[in-house]
């Protein structure tokens, strides 16, 4: 596990490439942005007309996500992944031709029809960008992946917007034609790496587009909402793309006004947050363990939510001192308090959106990803509009300052969190479980990635040390996996609830209560049948003294019930080792004295062996194969 590292990807060409393009069109489309702006003042046109285009450039550009995003989800779910990328990437060097034009020209309405035609261009990118992923990656790279692409694209916006907003400083005369060049070079570097990306299979090439935008809008949006945990994963990362925007929005002003700083220390507020959502973003990966873990965005939630509060406090009034600079406003008695909340607002944003993009793209069949994701985009779409008006709103009629937007932002942030958590329990118990798993052992994993499928079912079969151990198995398993579990166990006060809500199946012995039983196999059967992952303990209890009991023939009869039906399951082989005497272990119960944990945060270990075909598996031979991964003696 530890000689696994996302920035590995970086050196394989199924990701780089990809990579590669989406960050130079973030890039692009900011210098751009920032070049129009630049050329507004080149041309010295007057307050008038930039307050007209600072109000037109960003309705102009997400327009487009409603008029074309149901027909790009069509079309990406349609069209062959890389053959789609180097359209989209050809159209940006036609786009940004005509906006060399309008550059060279110096025309405004040139520019703003191009300045549409790039937000046509990134709605069309935009489905494929997301769904192209679990194509590209391993279950267990999904998280690690989402947090290289979303740093990726927050420090292409930041380095574009510098970049853009110096060309007119720098090339005085000639900042026209430097701008109209720049655009068509970063286009055509973009549409030759696009070239390199390897052929992706498109999701679902039958697929008939309806042309009927909103008939097709409402279906695709539709699409987002039939699973609960994708439904509400989708409706945290509109959330995101509206707390962003009324931050982001505010910092131009906010700088100057309760910073005291000029449009330099615009800049660096605007790269305190993305660095900091950067760092978050690439943070995941090692946090999760390389797996899903949606356990990150309650983290992610409650942390913007204590910054943008500490925000507040920290400022919330104008600044004593007009006109600082960077330097200047460093050296200012409180600054390095905003400068800590900014990098941890961005730092908890990564925390909370990465695991959000991972699991829409884990839980959502390949054949419709593309279009949730469009449908996702149009919401979002909704949500950054909502963003603006409520931000115009607040400040002009009710007539808040920013700190205390950014007050009401933190109360807001809150409550929402808590009703997304209270709907679906799942990632509340998965915040729970990674807590609770991070702070009590320190994992070290063999095997997993090679021997646990990436998809289809399988049953997963385990040594039983503690009442921890579905817990810790699901920290390390990519994939969501159905528990089966001794009931008693199952119905642990606080575990229960946690147990319950992540689908574990409670079994009983079947003197003790057979229907309880019949119901635990019948839940298996279905759960493989829809080729999920389910994980057993064939011990049938904890072990009394930290050796591995015979195991019981009940992995034989889930095989043969499979098998009655068609179904040809593989059995991985799973051990935890180093458990024993650990927190929540069995050791020292026969003396009945309290379980009080002999090591904190103690180094466990979690193999896995190679998968054994369905036609060979016995509880014997898996016996002895658990045995053989955790080194006992034969």
């Amino acid at each position: 596990m530890s000689g696994h590292s996302q920035f590995n990807l970086l050196s394989q060409r199924r990701f780089l490439p990809y990579f590669i393009v989406q960050g130079l069109g973030a890039f692009n489309d900011n210098v751009y942005r920032q070049a129009i702006i630049g050329l507004l003042a080149f041309m010295a046109v007057g307050s008038a007309q930039m307050g007209l285009y600072a109000n037109l450039a960003p309705a102009i550009f997400i327009l487009p996500f409603f008029l074309f995003s149901a027909s790009a989800g069509q079309i990406a779910e349609r069209l062959e992944k890389q053959k789609l990328i180097v359209i989209t990437t050809t159209m940006e060097i036609a786009i940004m031709s005509l906006a060399a034009v309008g550059f060279l020209l110096q025309s405004m309405p040139v520019l703003l029809v191009a300045l549409f035609c790039t937000g046509m261009q990134s709605t069309l990118f935009g489905p494929v960008k997301y769904s192209i992923l679990p194509s590209v990656l391993k279950p267990e790279e999904l998280t690690g992946g989402n947090g290289l692409v979303e740093m990726g694209t927050s420090l292409s916006i930041l380095v574009g917007m510098i970049f853009g907003g110096l060309i007119f400083q720098l090339a005085g005369a000639h900042g026209p034609q430097v701008a109209a060049v720049s655009v068509i070079l970063m286009a055509i570097a973009g549409n030759l790496v696009a070239r390199r990306i390897p052929k992706v299979d498109a999701g679902n090439p039958e697929l008939k587009v309806d042309w009927n935008v909103l008939r097709v809008s409402l279906q695709i949006w539709q699409l987002t909402r039939q699973r609960l945990a994708v439904r509400n994963a989708v409706l945290g990362v509109s959330w995101f793309w509206f707390v962003g925007t009324i931050l982001t929005a505010q910092l131009p002003v906010y700088a100057q006004d309760n910073l005291g700083g000029t449009q330099n220390l615009y800049i660096f507020a605007l790269a305190l947050f993305s660095v900091g959502a950067g760092i978050g973003s690439m943070s995941c990966e090692k946090l999760s363990g390389r797996t899903v873990e949606i356990g990150l965005v309650p983290l992610g939630a409650l942390g913007i939510s204590a910054f943008l509060l500490d925000l507040y406090f920290a400022r919330p009034g104008q600044a004593l001192a007009q006109g600082m600079t960077v330097a200047q406003f460093a050296q200012a008695p409180g600054s390095w308090r905003i400068v800590m909340d900014l990098v941890g607002v961005g730092l908890f944003t990564g925390f909370f959106v990465v695991p959000l993009f991972a699991l829409i793209q884990s839980r959502t069949p390949r054949t419709e990803l593309a279009r949730v994701i469009a449908g996702m985009n149009i919401q979002n779409a909704m949500f950054i509009v909502l963003a603006a008006l409520i931000g115009i709103f607040v400040q002009r009629v009710l007539g808040w300052t920013i700190p205390q937007l950014f007050l009401a932002l933190a109360i807001a942030n809150t409550l929402v969190a808590l009703w997304i958590f209270t709907i679906v329990p799942e990632f509340l118990m998965r915040f729970l479980c990674w807590l609770m798993v991070r702070s009590l052992y320190r994992l070290k994993l063999h095997g997993i990635e090679a021997n646990v499928p990436d998809e289809g079912a399988a049953l997963l079969v385990c040594n039983h040390v503690s009442f921890m151990d579905a817990l810790v198995l699901g920290a390390c398993i990519p994939r969501p996996a159905r528990f089966v579990m001794y009931y008693k166990i199952f119905n642990i006060p606080v575990l229960r609830w946690i147990f319950k809500t992540a689908k574990t199946i409670p079994i009983a012995g079947a003197r003790e209560d057979p229907e309880v039983m019949a119901r635990a196999f019948d839940a298996v059967d279905a759960a493989l049948a829809e080729g999920e992952l389910v994980c057993i303990f064939p011990e049938g209890a904890l072990t009394p003294d930290g050796q591995i009991a015979p195991f019981r023939p009940g992995m034989e009869k889930i095989m043969q019930r499979a098998a009655a039906r068609g179904q040809q399951v593989p059995v991985v082989p799973l051990a935890l080792k180093n458990m024993w005497g650990s927190m929540w272990s069995n050791r020292d119960s026969r003396l009945h004295r309290a379980r009080l944990p002999r090591r904190l945060w103690a180094k466990i270990e979690v193999l896995a062996g190679v998968p054994v075909p369905a036609s060979e598996a016995s509880a014997a031979l898996l016996e002895g194969k658990v045995k053989a991964l955790r080194g006992d003696a034969a």
